[in-house]
């Protein structure tokens, strides 16, 4: 039904697809858009210029009917102002089908412009600004939605790479099969679990370190703020006090210079401690600049410069109206893909601009730069800037040997140095800590300096040349059970090493293991293709389970269509490059490969499970199925 008695568009029927579906070969948000009898819409012409003033490509767009016009709008605002990748989409009768990532962002999104339209029917004002914001906050919040995760994810979109939510673990998988990796962020399954572990205990870390012979600031664990006041005269100001575990710089306070700054940054690095260790680092202070020297592999590939955040004054506004201006840039929305994170206001904010004799009501004289914190934390506001070309070979060099001691793929090396351009054996450098679960947007989108890509060098490293991705896929309109275990018996003859995964709607095998076919089809494919040994994949898709679920699963080598519907027929769509299709159409039987056709006709006597065996044999002397 319609929001209101006055609204001529009813949007209904929603459906969401995780996969590839009847509308689009990727996931999507479908539902039905009609338009009322009893009430007129505006002249599509007024929609659209309407929309156009937020959108100004709406109007490159030939549209004739209010269904396109809609869809475009969805399509548009799909990007939630982040350049999401989400851009396509169909139109079937009065069906519209958007691609998506995350079901609650998609319904966000299509309510968002669903009211905008009623906003515009009505002539009423509409409040396009925080509803935006909402929508992005439920991204944010969804399985893709960390900067890092969708970073990662959309450089895998864009080499073919699948991927899919594991809902149980709270991983991303990459790769199907044999070939998977899980991971969350910037970590994953074949990191070491110990070395994760043990690069969050940063006394005991910084000890390996120093016992190693690397560079890190002389220092010590206290327990007690007396004992940090020993610690500092003993080191000397001005020093710097971190907890013990933390991560995002939570807690740390750099260049304190007397036992006042040193009570305010031991009570604030004790409030973020973990309630199970609450000791707490006192460490000498090295003048410098801030770095993150960044390690792939135990290769390094980004190093940037961070940077406290700062206002600049303007003769008339206060800080905190300057910090407001600055958060409102579209650099500082603090979504997945934004530059910059906004200026966090806190005590520790406060604290340093009363040090500089300022408040957030301070008046700042035209063009005087006040910097608002001590610390160059990215997540609080601060400033990227790559300095990857730049970084001497000496400091490479200690990166990648520092590197080479953990076995994580994603390492980051936070240092302190005048100038990274000059050898670390030169003094004034100092290893601060070490990260196993490294952001990686400052390197992709520094606010200054080029972008490095990070995400595209992860997946290099997880997915080299010579180790795919993908495994070979067998697709069926319809498959029986004996013909299915059939096939296992013919692929085991030339593989007798290999796990098959086989599903329809008869059960689950894996080779000839039965399995308990759950209730939502794709929930078993899903299960199918998360096994860490599997080497083929065959599934049955009929009619009833494509209109209903959609596919798990993207490509197929082989797609054998028996008498197919009509919405069966579309599962050709998703033939791979190289991949074999067979379609049966009575007695006519089509077999498509790269840019050849074949025709047959089946006599009485033929069968078409011998013509499809028969390919599958062909497949496998062509090694597109290879081990």
């Amino acid at each position: 039904m319609s929001k209101t008695d006055f609204d001529p568009f009813y949007l209904t029927h929603f459906k969401y697809f995780s996969g590839p579906n009847p509308y689009l070969n990727t996931g999507a948000i479908v539902f039905d858009f009609t338009i009322s009898s009893r009430v007129d819409p505006l002249p599509l012409e007024d929609y659209q210029a309407e929309i156009s003033d937020k959108f100004p490509q709406i109007r490159q767009y030939p549209l004739t009917t209010y269904t396109e016009l809609f869809a475009q709008t969805v399509v548009q605002v799909n990007q939630l102002e982040m350049d999401l990748h989400l851009d396509r989409y169909s139109i079937k009768d009065e069906r519209i089908a958007v691609q998506s990532l995350d079901y609650p962002t998609s319904i966000e999104v299509v309510d968002l412009v669903w009211d905008w339209w009623e906003a515009i029917t009505l002539d009423k004002n509409f409040d396009y600004k925080s509803r935006l914001k909402k929508a992005q906050e439920t991204f944010r919040f969804s399985a893709y939605g960390g900067p890092s995760s969708y970073a990662i994810l959309r450089s895998a979109y864009k080499r073919g790479i699948p991927t899919f939510y594991l809902p149980e673990e709270k991983l991303i998988q990459y790769g199907y099969g044999m070939y998977q990796v899980r991971g969350v962020s910037t970590t994953f399954n074949c990191d070491s679990h110990v070395d994760l572990d043990f690069t969050t205990v940063k006394d005991d870390c910084k000890g390996f370190l120093a016992n190693c012979g690397f560079p890190v600031p002389r220092g010590y664990v206290v327990y007690s703020f007396k004992e940090a006041l020993t610690s500092a005269d003993e080191l000397g100001y001005p020093v710097v006090i971190k907890p013990v575990i933390g991560h995002k710089g939570i807690g740390v306070t750099a260049n304190i210079h007397n036992d006042r700054e040193l009570e305010f940054a031991y009570d604030r690095a004790v409030e973020a401690s973990p309630r199970q260790r609450e000791h707490i680092i006192v460490e000498k202070y090295i003048p410098g600049a801030d770095f993150r020297l960044l390690c792939v592999g135990g290769k390094f590939v980004a190093a940037v410069e961070r940077r406290p955040a700062y206002v600049i004054g303007d003769g008339r506004s206060t800080i905190e109206e300057l910090i407001q201006d600055e958060n409102e840039i579209p650099a500082r929305q603090d979504t997945p893909t934004s530059a910059l994170s906004p200026i966090l206001i806190d005590n520790a904010l406060s604290n340093y601009l009363d040090q500089q004799g300022l408040s957030l009501d301070s008046v700042l004289e035209r063009d005087r730069r006040v910097y608002l914190r001590k610390v160059a934390n990215i997540s609080a506001g601060g400033i990227s800037i790559d300095v990857t070309p730049t970084v001497h070979p000496d400091n490479i060099i200690l990166a990648e040997e520092i590197a080479q001691y953990f076995h994580i793929v994603c390492f980051g090396i936070d240092v302190i140095s005048t100038d990274l351009s000059r050898s670390w054996k030169e003094g004034e450098f100092g290893i601060i800590e070490i990260n196993a679960a490294p952001g990686i947007l400052m390197h992709l989108k520094p606010a200054i300096g080029e972008s490095i890509d990070v995400p595209g060098k992860i997946l290099d490293h997880l997915f080299p040349s010579h180790r795919p991705s993908r495994l070979p896929i067998i697709t069926f309109n319809h498959l029986p059970k004996q013909s299915l275990l059939y096939l296992v018996d013919l692929v085991l003859r030339y593989y007798p090493d290999w796990t098959i995964g086989v599903i329809c709607r008869d059960g689950m095998w894996i080779n000839y293991s039965p399995k308990p076919l759950p209730k939502d089809y794709n929930t078993a494919v899903l299960t199918l293709l998360r096994h860490p040994k599997l080497n083929l994949l065959i599934a049955e898709y009929s009619q009833e389970i494509f209109e209903t679920e959609g596919m798990m699963y993207e490509g197929s080598d082989m797609i054998i269509l028996d008498d197919p519907t009509e919405t069966e027929s579309i599962l050709a769509r998703d033939l791979r490059s190289g991949g074999i299709l067979l379609v049966k159409t009575g007695n006519q039987v089509v077999i498509q490969r790269q840019e050849e056709h074949e025709y047959y006709q089946l006599g009485e006597t033929d069968s078409f499970s011998d013509l499809y065996l028969a390919q599958l044999l062909h497949l496998i002397g062509r090694n597109i199925i290879t081990s």
